[in-house]
C-alpha cells in the first residue's frame, strides 16, 4: 500500500510537471525521445531487414547439406579463382552416395540453367530450368497445387514430363486455363505438364523464387545442357542431402560424404578436399554479422541523443527539487524519512523518462506504415521492450543526484526557503 501510495504521488507530481510547464519538460525530454527513436528505429529496421534477408534464403532448408564446387561465401577474387578448376559434383558421385550413405534421410543432385520455353504464341523468356533427380521432393518442399511430381517409371525413362512454377503457367496459360495436359516446347522439344505450383511471391531480394522455374527430370535436362559429368567446365550440379533427425548438426552426414567424396575422387589424406560441403546457417552467420554492425552504429548515435536527454531530466528534477523546497520541509516535519523523498523524486524521474520514451516509440510505430517495397518493417515486443527499459535506466541514472539531495534537506532550513 506504502509503494502504491508512493508510485502515485510520484506520477501526480511528474504529471503537474508536465502541465504546468509543458514548454521546458517537453524540451528536456525530447532528448530522451530523439535517443528513443534513433535505438529503436535502428534495432527495428535490422531486424525487419535480417528477418526479410534471411526468409529469402528460405528455400536452402533446414537440417540440409549442399555439395557443390564451391563454398557459399566467398571473401575474394584470389578465394575465388583457386576454386574455379575444381571439378563439379558428378552423376555418378550422386549414385556411389545414394548407395552408401546411411545416415540421409534424402538425397538429390539438381542442376540449374537458364533458357525460353514456348507454348503456341506465348511464350517466358526469364525461365530458369532445374533438372532434378527423384529425391528432390525429400529434400526440399514442393508446393504443387495442381497436379502432381514425377513418378520413378518417368524419371528412369528420362520423360519430357515437366512442373512449371506460376509466372510460366500465367505466361503461356494466360486465359487461367489448367496447364495440366498440356505441351510445352523447350529448345523445340515437346514436353508434356504434368504439375504446376503455387505462387511463392517475389523474395525481399528477388532470389530463387520457384515461381519462374520449369522442373525437368536430370535425365531429360541432360539432353540439352552438359552437367553431370564432373568436369570443372560445365553447367555445375549440386548435390543435395537432408540429414536425419537422429545426426544432430548432421555431423555424421557431413562425415560420411566428405569420406565417401574423397574416396571416389582419390585424394590422397595430406590432399585439401576438392568440394565444398555448405549449411544454409552458413550465410544466415554472415548476414547476422553485418546486421550487428549496423546495430552497434546505431546504437551509438541514439546513444548521445540519449545522453543529452538524460541531463535534460537532470535539469528538470534539480529544478523539482527546487521549486518544492519548503514541500520537501513540511514533509519532514510531519515524518516524512529520507527514502519517502528519495523515492519520490526518483519515480517523478522516471516517469518522465518513460513518458519520452513512450513518444519516441510512438513515432517508430508509425515509421512502420511507410511503404518500404517488399521490406515488411514491425515493431517486436522485444524492442519496445528495450525502449522502456533504457528509458527506465536513463531516468534512474539522471534522478538519482537530485532525488539524493532532496532527501538530504534539513527540514528547518527548508521551511524556510
Amino acid at each position: 500500500m506504502f509503494v502504491l501510495k508512493l508510485i502515485f504521488e510520484s506520477f501526480s507530481f511528474a504529471w503537474n510537471a508536465l502541465r504546468t510547464n509543458v514548454l521546458r519538460t517537453v524540451l528536456s525530454l525530447l532528448g530522451v525521445t530523439i535517443g528513443i527513436f534513433a535505438i529503436i528505429t535502428v534495432f527495428t529496421l535490422v531486424d525487419s531487414l535480417e528477418k526479410n534477408v534471411k526468409e529469402s534464403f528460405n528455400f536452402l532448408g533446414s537440417d540440409i547439406l549442399y555439395v557443390s564446387k564451391m563454398p557459399f561465401i566467398i571473401k575474394s577474387r584470389e578465394e575465388w579463382l583457386s576454386y574455379r578448376n575444381r571439378p563439379n559434383p558428378s552423376l555418378a558421385e550422386f549414385n556411389m552416395l545414394e548407395k552408401r550413405l546411411t545416415s540421409q534421410a534424402g538425397l538429390a543432385i539438381t542442376s540449374q540453367a537458364g533458357g525460353i520455353v514456348s507454348r503456341g504464341n506465348n511464350s517466358f523468356n526469364e525461365t530458369s530450368f532445374l533438372g532434378v533427380s527423384y529425391g528432390y521432393q525429400d529434400v526440399t518442399e514442393l508446393n504443387i497445387i495442381e497436379g502432381r511430381y514425377f513418378s520413378q517409371n518417368e524419371m528412369g525413362s528420362n520423360s519430357n514430363v515437366v512442373i512449371i512454377g506460376d509466372e510460366v503457367k500465367k505466361a503461356l496459360f494466360p486465359n487461367g486455363e489448367s496447364p495440366l495436359g498440356e505441351e510445352i516446347r523447350i529448345k523445340n522439344n515437346k514436353f508434356l505438364v504434368i504439375g504446376a505450383l503455387k505462387r511463392e511471391g517475389e523474395s525481399f531480394l528477388g532470389v530463387s523464387s520457384k515461381d519462374q522455374v520449369v522442373i525437368i527430370p536430370f535425365g531429360s535436362y541432360r539432353k540439352f545442357y552438359t552437367t553431370g559429368t564432373g568436369r570443372s567446365r560445365e553447367i555445375g550440379a549440386t548435390l543435395i542431402a537432408k540429414g536425419s533427425e537422429e545426426d544432430l548438426g548432421l555431423l555424421e552426414l557431413e562425415g560420411e560424404i566428405t569420406g565417401f567424396i574423397r574416396t571416389k575422387r582419390g585424394l590422397k589424406p595430406k590432399e585439401e578436399d576438392n568440394f565444398a560441403i555448405n549449411r544454409p546457417e552458413a550465410i544466415a552467420n554472415e548476414i547476422g554479422k553485418v546486421f550487428d554492425v549496423l546495430s552497434i552504429a546505431g546504437t551509438i548515435i541514439g546513444g548521445f541523443s540519449i545522453l543529452i536527454g538524460g541531463f535534460g531530466i537532470a535539469n528538470i528534477m534539480f529544478v523539482s527539487v527546487k521549486e518544492r523546497t519548503s514541500i520537501i520541509g513540511i514533509q519532514k516535519s510531519l515524518g516524512a524519512k529520507n527514502y519517502f523523498i528519495l523515492f519520490q523524486f526518483l519515480f517523478e524521474a522516471i516517469f518522465l523518462s518513460v513518458i519520452g520514451g513512450l513518444a519516441g516509440l510512438i513515432l517508430v510505430y508509425f515509421i512502420t506504415f511507410i511503404p518500404l517495397g517488399s521490406l515488411v518493417v514491425s515493431l517486436t515486443v522485444k524492442n519496445i521492450a528495450i525502449g522502456l527499459g533504457v528509458s527506465t535506466v536513463i531516468g534512474t541514472v539522471s534522478g538519482i543526484i537530485p532525488a539524493a539531495l532532496a532527501a538530504r534537506l534539513d527540514p528547518v532550513i527548508a521551511i524556510r526557503s
